[in-house]
């Protein structure tokens, strides 16, 4: 019987794991707890965020490669365990692909939107210029678009609006982000979250990576500028923002994109204005512990030699 197989209670097992893993992280990652640091909220998000959903894949990989002959631990492989990993696996993919072809359309519609590419250097000592595309359009926007090498988009209306001071502070955050590759990693975070969102607490994770993601490039900004000035052009740009234009909502993605308040509303903003306002925390370090998390979702591969 299909369901006897050992294909099929390591898939059993490892969605059940990955469930468990996510509904057990709810109590831990209490995000707006007193006391949490902030080394801690990015490696439980993340953690939280990548095992579960790369443990399943993980696990599908591990029953392709055993094939549909042999046994294990004395219980038989199944062709219907076998078919079911191919056909996520697939699923897995064509999702990626269809999450990365929407994400490259919406860039090549804001791409069109471009107007001029110039140069411009707030700071005399600054080397090289910043380079930016210039976007007509009157709404206060900037934006890291691309994926490994990202490129700097700004409206016309930021320029206009803006002066050098609070301009400076916003290039600073946008420069974090292409000095961090957000856009990349944050494109492969997207893949995991359209594989696998119905996960328990996928979206509230989601939200938490990229608070945490503008509040890093908010502390990266403020190495170079005064803190103040970036919590004012933050504002500036959130409230001047809150009803985007319909042609301006149809082309712009967060698929390879990192935008400066683009999203923020509510708790979010008002946690970004508090974070800039009070004491600078120290940047958050990568920790050698959280691979030993990560570790857990290759399980799945310790077990292809059990295999004959």
């Amino acid at each position: 019987m299909p369901f006897l197989s050992i294909h099929f209670v390591m898939i059993l097992g490892s969605l059940g794991l990955a469930w468990g893993l996510r509904y057990g992280c709810e109590r831990l990652a209490k995000f707006q707890a007193t006391g949490s640091t902030w080394q801690n909220r990015w490696q439980t998000a993340l953690i939280c965020f990548v095992v579960p959903p790369l443990l399943v894949i993980i696990t599908a990989i591990a029953v392709l490669c055993m094939g549909t002959q042999g046994r294990m631990i004395g219980l038989p492989v199944g062709k219907f365990s076998y078919a079911a990993a191919l056909m996520f696996l697939i699923y897995s993919a064509v999702r990626s692909i269809q999450f990365a072809i929407d994400g490259w359309r919406s860039l090549q519609k804001l791409q069109n939107l471009v107007i001029e590419v110039k140069e411009i250097c707030l700071d005399p000592s600054q080397k090289p210029k910043e380079t930016l595309r210039l976007l007509d359009i009157p709404m206060l926007f900037a934006a890291q678009i691309g994926f490994w090498r990202s490129q700097l988009l700004v409206s016309t209306g930021l320029l206009a609006r803006l002066d050098q001071q609070h301009l400076q502070a916003v290039l600073l955050h946008e420069q974090a982000h292409a000095h961090y590759h957000d856009t990349f990693w944050f494109f492969w975070l997207g893949c995991l979250r359209q594989v696998m969102p119905w996960l328990t607490n996928t979206q509230v994770l989601w939200q938490e990576l990229l608070l945490l993601r503008e509040l890093r490039a908010d502390r990266w900004a403020v190495q170079y500028a005064d803190s103040l000035l970036v919590a004012e052009s933050l504002l500036a740009m959130v409230s001047n923002n809150m009803q985007l234009t319909e042609t301006f909502k149809e082309n712009f993605t967060e698929t390879f994109a990192a935008a400066f308040g683009a999203t923020d509303a509510g708790d979010r903003l008002e946690e970004r204005i508090e974070f800039l306002l009070a004491a600078p925390e120290p940047l958050p370090k990568f920790a050698w512990r959280s691979l030993l998390w990560m570790g857990l979702s290759l399980l799945p591969l310790a077990l292809l030699p059990l295999h004959y």
